[in-house]
């Protein structure tokens, strides 16, 4: 996966958390970082599902898990899982001191409930 179209080793993400959620003051379960831009949005079990309309939105069909200890890609075009693949930009997760799901305070106590299964 090297040198697959769609995917740029120096762009650096946009943060440590969902853009769109952190704008509306929202949570997320686990976080995506789009390959090709750096784009960080939750994943498709958060209430938003913000890295899916990302793809969507932009066309950019390939993200990295923004979680410790994960190196998977996943191309929304295809279905197609990678177990790895080029290194990104560092950081390649979010800081391990925030929770999943996240930010800490924003969280509701029925969490599990309001998951898109």
């Amino acid at each position: 996966m090297s040198d697959i179209e769609g995917i740029d080793p120096g762009a650096a993400p946009t943060g440590t958390g969902c853009v769109e959620c952190d704008e509306l003051g929202g949570w997320w379960f686990h976080l995506r970082r789009c390959a090709q831009c750096g784009h960080i949005g939750c994943c498709d079990s958060s209430p938003a599902q913000h890295a899916t309309a990302h793809w969507k939105s932009t066309g950019h069909p390939l993200v990295q898990s923004f979680e410790p200890g994960e190196e998977w890609f996943w191309n929304y075009d295809t279905d197609a899982l990678y177990d790895s693949g080029p290194e990104l930009t560092a950081p390649r997760d979010h800081p391990a001191d925030q929770p999943a799901p996240g930010p800490a305070g924003r969280v509701p106590e029925d969490w599990t409930r309001r998951l898109n299964r």
